[in-house]
């Protein structure tokens, strides 16, 4: 591709490389100028003009970013996402419904590494999502690029990007009390928390208080509707032989892990009861803020497995932004 000055009465066909102001308007750059724009330039007294002109191996750029867009997401519906039109080398893909951010890293980064003017920009892994977000974006940063390099980046990416729908449609939640807890903690956490399913495209089935005991826990868990539960205790939770996950096991249930290092959200810990996730909500679910919690919920909600590795992995990025109302901050004042 050229790119560079040349005298007016050579610009003709080639695409216009900045913006010019003309009388009576403005010439936009990218424009494939013809006469009546070599005339207009000419009238603005200009002798010279910036310009580019694709040699015959270059595929404009609105052409390369759909084909580009094309490759990557072959299957729209199933890859849940939709695709804009090419607009100045640009393609937007958005998500058509909630869920997660499935990435194919690997198939990206050497998708990026094929030519600077060939890009896809993304949302990071796993970020959940709602419907009509924009969740990655395919950029042509030049006004060609060669063929050769657009079809080596459009080589083994289709499925790289997609979104993981929701696909679970209630859960049910377990609040405990203490003697001299204020209810305005219980009811902010439900709010919190059916905020959170509503952002996810779910339902709030059940909300159901007790006493903060082993015994009263399990009973409720037992006949809590919801294709998940969800338990937010009056005391936070301490040790994995603590009130709450030891109600999961007298339920019939197991549980996976206590602790995760993500902070705030230290104090979550997760199982399986009745064939279905449950959630010891750390204290800082209260808060609408984004905590550890999100990111189990929004895992289990879409239907994927949340592993001993899964946890331990979000320590990497899990330094969140502090939450006011915790009882103990990080840096105290």
């Amino acid at each position: 591709m050229f790119f560079g000055e040349v005298e007016l009465e050579a610009a003709a066909g080639a695409i216009l490389a900045h913006s010019e102001e003309v009388p009576g308007g403005r010439l936009r750059k990218g424009l494939i100028l013809g006469a009546a724009e070599v005339a207009a330039l000419r009238a603005a007294g200009r002798d010279v003009v910036t310009v580019a002109r694709l040699d015959a191996e270059d595929v404009g750029e609105d052409a390369a970013a759909a084909r580009l867009a094309a490759a990557l997401v072959p299957d729209a519906a199933g890859q849940g996402l939709s695709l804009g039109t090419a607009f100045t080398g640009r393609v937007n893909l958005n998500a058509t419904g909630p869920g997660v951010v499935e990435l194919d890293v690997g198939a990206i980064h050497r998708l990026n590494l094929v030519d600077p003017a060939i890009t896809l920009a993304t949302l990071p892994p796993l970020h959940r999502v709602a419907k009509g977000q924009l969740v990655g974006t395919v950029k042509i940063i030049a006004y060609g690029v060669p063929e050769a390099a657009l079809r080596a980046a459009c080589a083994d990416v289709a499925g790289a990007v997609r979104v993981r729908p929701v696909v679970m449609e209630s859960a049910g939640l377990i609040l405990t009390e203490i003697p001299g807890s204020d209810p305005k903690l219980a009811a902010k956490g439900r709010r919190a928390m059916e905020a959170r399913l509503k952002a996810l495209g779910m339902r709030l089935s059940e909300v159901v208080t007790v006493p903060h005991e082993t015994v009263s826990i399990a009973g409720a868990l037992r006949v809590l509707p919801g294709d998940m539960a969800m338990i937010l205790t009056g005391s936070a939770t301490s040790d994995l032989q603590d009130t709450a996950p030891q109600a999961v096991r007298v339920a019939g249930g197991e549980v996976f892990r206590f602790g995760m290092p993500v902070d705030p959200g230290n104090l979550l810990f997760h199982g399986r009861q009745g064939g279905r996730p449950v959630i010891g909500l750390p204290g800082c679910a209260r808060s609408p803020a984004l905590n550890g919690a999100d990111w189990v919920l929004e895992r289990y909600a879409c239907g994927l497995a949340v592993s001993d590795a899964d946890v331990a992995a979000m320590g990497v990025g899990g330094l969140l932004k502090e939450i006011p109302l915790r009882p103990q901050l990080r840096e105290p004042e």
